[in-house]
């Protein structure tokens, strides 16, 4: 079970409620006033648990379970222990999530760092440590935790949380029931509704903007902005550059994750994942639902077209189709580069065959 020193749990909850909120079907037999205290994982789950199979891989350990209930696939419900209650999804996986969301709705949008209890008078949830400017605009039930700053002309939406020592720069805009982490740092940024931006993530620093030559590399001012779109999620420790004129996007719903580096003036679509420390250029162009894995790096002023998905530790040099699946460096489509490296296998071991001789 979570830990509750950092997690607060709202079950029980019935087996039928359960199911109506994750769009799942009870299986025959199951109880829906059967009672659910908690979710776990196969292995650890016991009587008063709900776990959830998804990958094959894990089959044994479902078998074994003592979970008291459990989201599967109808093709698997039959391989399930005697007395265990189902709930039949055809994606376990998107339903366990949300059953997850249904016993721990705090880690959605993230929770405060600091006990709200603890605040002192300086105002409706604003710490007595923490600095906001008298220009700024705090909606409703906002809370602003101990050392944050939060600069003139702002604007915070309502319900938002704005960690311990973040710093909301000039003229800054966050929407409703946003969660800005400690440390942050949000500056030439307007951002949108529930987003999520995780320990140390830094939004609107200067692009990496010089005009190169003698005598001196040139500074070029970066005069654009940084657009968060709603229901974005960022990684601890990821940068977003502001653009140099245009502003930087990232879209609806994107989930990025630690230690990215976004560029100057990229524009991201919707719903796109990006994997931990990649790297995106300056003025590249990811359509929506694209995909990057682990450490791919992307040139500048590329178009990574809807739907494409590049695997880990691709370099980008051309533009990538839409709904194509790149691996490699330079990145080409994922069955050529799969020949070229079992040919080069190949090759290695007939001449290691050959030395033998």
């Amino acid at each position: 079970m979570a830990d509750p020193r950092f997690f607060a749990n709202t079950g029980p909850h019935a087996l039928g409620d359960i199911a109506r909120r994750v769009g799942a079907e009870l299986a025959a037999g199951a109880d829906p006033a059967q009672l659910v205290h908690d979710i776990a994982p196969l292995d650890s789950a016991g009587a008063d648990d709900l776990s959830f199979l998804d990958n094959p891989k894990y089959v044994a350990a479902f078998v074994a379970t003592k979970a008291g209930a459990c989201i599967v696939h109808p093709r698997q419900a039959d391989r399930a222990p005697a007395g265990m209650a189902l709930l039949l999804s055809n994606d376990p996986y998107r339903a366990y999530a949300k059953a997850s969301q249904f016993f721990y709705p705090q880690e959605v949008h993230g929770a405060p760092t600091y006990e709200a209890a603890t605040f002192e008078s300086k105002g409706s949830g604003v710490h007595a440590q923490a600095r906001v400017h008298p220009s700024a605009k705090l909606g409703a039930g906002v809370t602003v935790e101990p050392g944050a700053t939060i600069s003139e002309n702002c604007e915070i939406g309502e319900g938002s949380v704005i960690g311990v020592n973040a710093v909301i720069s000039r003229g800054c805009t966050i929407g409703r029931k946003c969660f800005i982490g400690p440390n942050v740092s949000v500056s030439h940024a307007h951002i949108g509704d529930r987003v999520i931006l995780h320990h140390g993530v830094a939004i609107g620093q200067d692009g990496f903007g010089f005009a190169m030559g003698l005598p001196r590399h040139e500074k070029v001012p970066q005069l654009g902005r940084v657009i968060i779109q709603d229901d974005v999620e960022i990684g601890a420790n990821t940068t977003v550059d502001r653009g140099a004129g245009p502003d930087t996007v990232i879209g609806e719903g994107t989930k990025i994750d630690n230690l990215v580096q976004i560029g100057h003036n990229v524009t991201i679509g919707r719903h796109c994942v990006i994997v931990s420390q990649t790297g995106i250029a300056g003025s590249a162009h990811l359509g929506d639902f694209v995909v990057l894995a682990a450490q791919v790096g992307v040139a500048g002023h590329l178009t990574i077209n809807s739907g494409a998905q590049l695997a880990a530790r691709s370099g980008v040099t051309h533009d990538v189709p839409a709904g194509q699946r790149y691996g490699g460096a330079p990145a080409r489509p994922v069955k050529e580069w799969a020949r070229e490296l079992a040919s080069v296998r190949n090759l290695g071991r007939r001449r290691k065959a050959d030395t033998e001789e």
